[in-house]
């Protein structure tokens, strides 16, 4: 895709990725590797900066074109989404993404259920689940179809003060 780091960064990112499985990645990338060379996600997600985030095998999954594994490309394309740098609407667009589990391009009852139990570490109860998915839906469907379309998740996100804070990866 694209980045917003600079060459001194991304150099950054690349050490990064290449700490995650020294054996498998080489120190130096020619032609397609950045592409064809994947570090499992299983080890992506028990880096520092993913481990303890609730979505981090979303993320991962997000960013995978494959869905296999993570190549450098897809790495720097993560942190470059997550990265200061990056404007709000790619944050947005990805965080949609991360937050539609069933992929169906909505954000319906059962994706907010599910983001609402990742990001309380499933500490409010089956009913307060619920409860909290029906108010976002009343307060956030514009179109009272019972989802949020990308359009609607944007009119609400962009209204979050912390969002851009939030969505941030340090490399």
């Amino acid at each position: 895709d694209c980045t917003f780091f600079t060459r001194k960064e991304i150099l950054r990112v690349f050490k990064k990725f290449r700490e995650l499985n020294p054996s498998l990645v080489p120190k130096t990338m020619t032609a397609n590797e950045p592409v064809t060379v994947r570090v499992p996600i299983e080890i992506v997600t028990k880096m520092p900066e993913l481990k303890e985030n609730p979505f981090r095998e979303r993320i991962c999954t997000v960013f995978s074109r494959d869905g296999q594994g993570i190549s450098f490309e897809d790495f720097l394309d993560l942190f470059s989404a997550f990265s200061e740098h990056a404007p709000r609407d790619i944050k947005v667009q990805y965080a949609f993404r991360i937050y539609d589990f069933d992929g169906d391009q909505f954000l319906g009852t059962s994706d907010l259920e599910k983001t609402l139990q990742l990001l309380t570490r499933d500490e409010l109860s089956p009913d307060e689940v619920s409860l909290v998915s029906t108010k976002v839906l009343e307060e956030a469907d514009v179109d009272d179809d019972g989802k949020l379309s990308f359009g609607e998740f944007e009119h609400v996100i962009t209204r979050a003060p912390d969002f851009l804070t939030t969505f941030h990866i340090r490399i």
